[in-house]
């Protein structure tokens, strides 16, 4: 298993987890973004800065992953296409999207969208708390547990 973080949104403190996770794990981590990315020196951790661009980096993703590879993002499409490939999607909430729910999630983000196009304001989703980063922590353990080479910890 490799990991893939859709960085350009991905939240600092979410970074340092899976920075720990890598290192600990010994699991290549790769953040891919429109932008560059500071990652600590490691055999493990690595960033791929590409071009600017709608979906760019996440057609890189798309085009690098394999099966069984984890992604983190909170791009619902891109998650999408993830699963359709047999990877693996955790947001940076630490949600995971499924098979079982993606199709939903995508149905609920083009309804959103449909609001927000007609000048309805739905808000942004509410900052990243303490039960979120605990969230993503285990179910990124769990992951790593069960895919990878080993646990991650927090």
């Amino acid at each position: 298993m490799k990991i893939w973080v859709d960085a350009d949104a991905c939240p600092v403190v979410i970074k340092e987890i899976l920075f720990k996770a890598a290192e600990r794990t010994q699991v290549q981590l790769t953040l891919v973004a429109n932008q560059p990315v500071r990652v600590p020196p490691s055999q493990f951790i690595s960033s791929v800065q590409v071009s600017a661009g709608f979906d760019v980096a996440d057609n890189e993703i798309v085009e690098r992953l394999s099966a069984g590879d984890l992604v983190i993002t909170g791009d619902i499409p891109l998650a999408a296409d993830v699963i359709a490939k047999g990877g693996y999607a955790l947001s940076p909430r630490g949600e995971p999207f499924t098979k079982e729910n993606i199709k939903a999630r995508l149905n609920i983000r083009d309804f959103m969208d449909t609001l927000r196009g007609s000048g309805i304001n739905t808000g942004g989703p509410p900052a990243l708390n303490q039960g979120d980063r605990k969230s993503f922590a285990d179910h990124l353990d769990r992951l790593l547990a069960r895919y990878g080479k080993a646990g991650a910890g927090s």
